[in-house]
């Protein structure tokens, strides 16, 4: 299949947005935006997120054994901005508490879940990660949306 079309059939599904946040290796608080999130176990409480392997954190989901997942509002598209972005500190002025595995934990997200590394394969270009859920909290409000290309939020059409 052809990597475009193949792109532009998954873009029609719409996710969620996450930001997935680690301590890296220098001990240094770093995270990336990323929609390629899902449960995947109940017992144990499992899940998964996929990074590239073009992408900037490649090197450290290699190595880390902890990691947060925080689930976007549709308050924090700019957030998302800036955790895509490469080349910056993603987390200047970016206030965090830490969860109970160190990762830090994103003010005002949806919900977050803290996660011990549980496994990795690779697939492709891609490095799945798998994480034993330690912790996590759920807030109200509605989830920021990304469907084919765009950021969207439940009250649009």
């Amino acid at each position: 299949m052809d990597p475009r079309e193949f792109r532009n059939i998954a873009g029609a599904f719409a996710t969620g947005i996450t930001i997935v946040t680690m301590m890296s290796t220098n001990g240094k608080p770093t995270g990336m935006t990323v929609n390629s999130f899902t449960s995947v176990s109940l017992d144990p409480p499992l899940l998964l997120v996929t990074v590239g392997d073009h992408a900037s954190m490649y090197e450290e989901f290699k190595r880390v054994s902890a990691f947060a997942v925080n689930i976007l509002s549709d308050r924090q598209e700019e957030l998302s901005r800036t955790f895509a972005s490469k080349g910056t500190d993603r987390f200047a002025g970016v206030p965090y508490t830490q969860g109970v595995s160190g990762s830090p934990i994103l003010p005002d997200v949806l919900g977050y879940f803290d996660c011990e590394v549980y496994d990795r394969h690779q697939a492709g270009d891609h490095l799945i990660i798998v994480g034993r859920v330690i912790d996590g909290r759920v807030s109200d409000g509605n989830p920021l949306l990304f469907v084919r290309g765009q950021y969207k939020t439940l009250t649009e059409e």
